[in-house]
């Protein structure tokens, strides 16, 4: 197999990342009136403005040239058709079908996996109806008025991202909780205000083996079944979402009350199966099913648009140029919208779960960078916490700016501010300020010659920061449906560009291994086993302290 860096446009690109490196984007942008048109796109739901990164035509050409000397385009029809393409674990890679609004007939291993989700989309409809109107009771006769989710990873920061981002659209007939956490102290501060018998829990894990979501959801079970006196309780105020029937029925939950999940559907892609019941619960089923439409809306133009338009090809292969090409070894996610607050974290697990790897298909090391760390925050806090990083530091970190044009919960004044501030710090990224316009402003002040002197060099911006804007009309459960597709095909394409397996997560699998070993070697009498010197003294250390306080 051809590795990525034998190819020719590869070789390109590395020569011609050499060149532009002696380039500074605000000439670009001075020798070019129309760069912002060149370099932007306007889909339905958004604008995408990638005009601020450090590239020009040929960069671009070339980047579209590596891309369909991949075969991007035949990797993703093979994706959207169903093809084993998660082949380390022998999978297809179908959440795209979780949210295909077309009702085509799609036959995988002899089931048609339309049918299946068709059906499991309705059974989340009668579900969520019974729960909202108050059809569904508890064990003692009372309506359902919180539901907690129980969950962790993929089952945990998709639903609540989603649910923090749309808040302003539930009726609040119920509240939604999330219990992610092994540490005992979440579970216990989400459960002390609430009353058992007005509980629903979702206990989510793919496997329903995952230690910590099966520790939070047995202690769950304990406090309903200690309020209750009544085993049978269960029923009443458990359901799951799993491909594992077997496992969520020795817990004690019916067979009535499990959304399938399935094989094809890596926890961090599955929002938009069972996983997304609390979303549904929170905001009602048709807004679930708006948030779908987005994301399929979002795929039909993956699928559809010439790779120089299309957006999750567009970022992809940015984020390429910058990381594996420039250098770059970290990107930072800004959305400039408080309902996207956990954002960041969301797509840190995306993108870091799916593309953090140093193998190609066949086995062999990677000889180049594959993907940046991804972090971030809010911008308005970011930028009285890390942007002096972003705009000074000798790193430089790519970001993508996030905002909206209309805000869901308007305040005169507020959403003014801050898109102001939004526009100035990408353009202040791009253009910096030189030594000479920071020695003028110093003297237009009054300042004389030895204080300019002293304090010209700590003023200086290099700039020269890539950035791209993302810009949606208002925060909806549509247009948050085509962001979150958007940022999953662009992890899809960077896969297949980097040549590695995004949809697996070996590594996530190593730590639990040895997490369940340690767990025994934490009881009283548990013997330690053979460990490094720093783990075994470290579990000495934690047994001897615990056994005196």
């Amino acid at each position: 197999m051809t590795t990525r860096t034998q190819l020719p446009v590869w070789q390109q690109l590395q020569q011609h990342a050499e060149q532009m490196q002696a380039c500074h984007m605000k000439t670009l942008f001075d020798e070019d009136a129309d760069r912002f048109n060149r370099f932007s796109i306007k889909l339905p739901q958004l604008l995408l403005d990638y005009s601020k990164n450090l590239i020009n035509q040929d960069t671009m050409g070339l980047l579209m040239q590596l891309a369909r000397d991949v075969d991007v385009e035949q990797w993703r029809d093979k994706m959207f058709a169903g093809e084993r393409i998660n082949f380390t674990e022998d999978r297809a890679v179908l959440h795209v079908a979780l949210r295909d609004r077309s009702q085509k007939p799609l036959v995988v291993d002899g089931e048609d996996v339309t049918a299946e989700v068709t059906q499991s989309l309705k059974a989340m409809e009668e579900f969520v109806e019974k729960v909202r109107q108050g059809h569904w009771k508890g064990y003692s006769g009372k309506r359902i008025t919180d539901i907690v989710n129980i969950g962790v990873g993929g089952s945990n920061l998709g639903p609540q991202m989603v649910t923090e981002a749309l808040k302003n659209y539930s009726d609040n007939s119920v509240n939604v909780h999330y219990v992610s956490n092994v540490d005992g102290a979440q579970i216990a501060d989400t459960l002390r205000p609430l009353s058992p018998e007005k509980v629903l829990f979702v206990v989510s894990s793919k496997t329903f083996t995952t230690t910590e979501t099966m520790t939070n959801a047995r202690t769950a079970l304990n406090w309903l079944v200690s309020a209750s006196f009544d085993q049978s309780a269960v029923s009443k105020h458990f359901v799951a979402v799993t491909a594992n029937i077997e496992n969520a029925t020795k817990f004690g939950i019916s067979e009535d009350n499990i959304f399938k999940m399935w094989d094809w559907v890596g926890g961090r892609y599955s929002l938009w199966s069972g996983i997304g019941l609390p979303i549904a619960l929170d905001l009602g089923f048709d807004k679930f099913i708006e948030l779908l439409d987005g994301a399929y809306e979002m795929d039909t133009h993956f699928q559809q648009t010439p790779l120089e338009q299309n957006a999750p090809v567009l970022l992809a292969m940015l984020s390429v140029w910058n990381c594996t090409f420039l250098g770059s070894q970290s990107q930072a996610i800004l959305p400039y919208d408080q309902t996207l607050h956990m954002l960041s974290a969301y797509l840190q697990q995306a993108e870091m779960e799916s593309n953090g790897k140093s193998v190609t298909w066949n086995g062999d090391e990677v000889d180049y960078a594959t993907v940046p760390s991804i972090w971030g925050e809010l911008g308005i806090n970011g930028q009285h916490a890390f942007y002096q990083y972003l705009h000074q530091s000798n790193n430089v970190v790519p970001a993508d700016f996030i905002g909206s044009v209309a805000s869901v919960t308007p305040v005169q004044g507020h959403h003014e501010t801050l898109m102001a501030n939004f526009f100035a710090q990408t353009q202040a990224l791009m253009a910096g300020v030189n030594e000479q316009q920071v020695r003028a402003d110093l003297k237009a002040k009054g300042r004389n010659e030895e204080y300019i002197n002293q304090l010209a060099p700590h003023k200086v911006h290099k700039g020269n920061r890539p950035t791209n804007t993302i810009l949606l009309q208002r925060i909806d459960p549509k247009t948050l449906g085509s962001l979150i597709a958007m940022y999953e095909q662009k992890i899809f394409v960077q896969g297949i560009v980097l040549q590695i397996c995004s949809f697996d997560q070996w590594g996530v699998e190593l730590g639990k291994g040895l997490a369940a070993n340690i767990q025994k070697e934490l009881e009283p009498d548990g013997e330690v086993g053979d460990h490094d010197s720093s783990t075994a003294s470290l579990i000495a250390y934690y047994k001897a302290i615990k056994a005196e306080l």
